[in-house]
């Protein structure tokens, strides 16, 4: 066990239904307005016009989806994050509350401008994603880290790295494992928050940008961050990952995809609810997997977020 992390022996995955209470997640970062257009085909990449069938603007960024993810799956949820004091902002604060999740610290600036997101969705569940980050003050000295020692895990995603920072250096301090939602991101953010991080968890996009390619071997040279857990989600291929310098893979579950949208926020949160609960990698990677697919079955992004019984079932029936 990393020497960051809580002592304890890891809970068997049998005991995790009556163990996955009383979990507590801080998610901290990027919270994004979606709007959403379906289409029969994605875009080509030239000067086009498409037909959109089905349209709606649903809360979303990988933070905020992982909170609510995690607020579904049971545990006391808080996100940290900011927004706009605008339309979007205030609908996505009150978005968030709906789901359970604390919303006391995702503040709404004055003159800020919320990050926006627009998706379009082929009939195979394919998304193309063109997002504006918002505009706010990069300051996190406002953040209330005396909340962070009663938390069993804490998430963040790259697009704030000073409150990401400030978050991880408290955690560690307080042996409170931490989670990096390692979306893609220039080479210096990951260099500041990868020495922070226990369990830093790639997009294969996100690997490859940072090491020039999105192998195994590529994990393997990221030892000299001393992470506990390195790994890479690979969509339909599963995830891969270096855990004490041995290479693990957990293939994904087959389901019939219906909307891939959030998949990756779905499986971070769920990793940050099953490390926080004490499962082991290997467990918490297959939880993590088992909620991703499910999340893939359903339309919408948000919306589609399961449940802890659903996710236990599909582990149970598919091994």
């Amino acid at each position: 066990m990393n020497h960051h992390d809580r002592p304890g022996k890891a809970v068997a995955p049998s005991d995790f239904a009556s163990s996955g209470r009383g979990i507590r997640v801080i998610c901290l970062g990027l919270s994004a307005l979606d709007q959403v257009w379906r289409v029969d085909r994605l875009l080509s990449g030239g000067s086009e016009k498409i037909k959109s069938f089905d349209y709606s603007a649903i809360g979303g960024g990988m933070a905020a989806n992982a909170a609510v993810t995690a607020a579904r799956l049971g545990a006391a949820t808080s996100f940290w994050g900011r927004g706009g004091d605008d339309a979007a902002g205030h609908e996505m604060r009150t978005a968030l509350s709906r789901e359970n999740v604390d919303v006391r610290n995702f503040r709404l600036f004055a003159g800020g401008r919320s990050s926006v997101s627009g998706i379009i969705v082929d009939k195979a569940g394919e998304r193309q994603i063109v997002n504006f980050r918002g505009s706010f003050p990069v300051e996190a000295d406002w953040l209330p880290l005396y909340e962070v020692g009663g938390t069993s895990a804490v998430l963040a995603d790259p697009r704030w790295v000073e409150g990401a920072v400030t978050l991880f250096e408290t955690s560690r301090a307080l042996r409170v494992p931490t989670i990096l939602d390692a979306d893609v991101a220039d080479a210096d953010v990951f260099e500041r928050l990868l020495p922070l991080t226990d369990h830093v968890i790639f997009s294969e996009p996100a690997l490859a940008g940072f090491s020039d390619s999105a192998s195994d071997e590529a994990l393997a040279k990221l030892a000299r961050f001393q992470c506990r857990v390195v790994a890479v989600t690979r969509g339909r291929a599963g995830v891969s990952w270096c855990e004490g310098g041995q290479f693990n893979r957990r293939p994904a579950y087959a389901v019939d995809a219906v909307d891939t949208t959030g998949a990756g926020d779905v499986f971070h949160g769920a990793y940050a609810f099953a490390v926080g609960g004490g499962l082991g990698v290997a467990d918490a990677m297959s939880f993590a997997s088992a909620a991703a697919a499910l999340k893939c079955t359903r339309a919408s992004g948000r919306d589609g977020i399961p449940g802890f019984e659903d996710c236990l079932a599909l582990m149970r029936t598919h091994p």
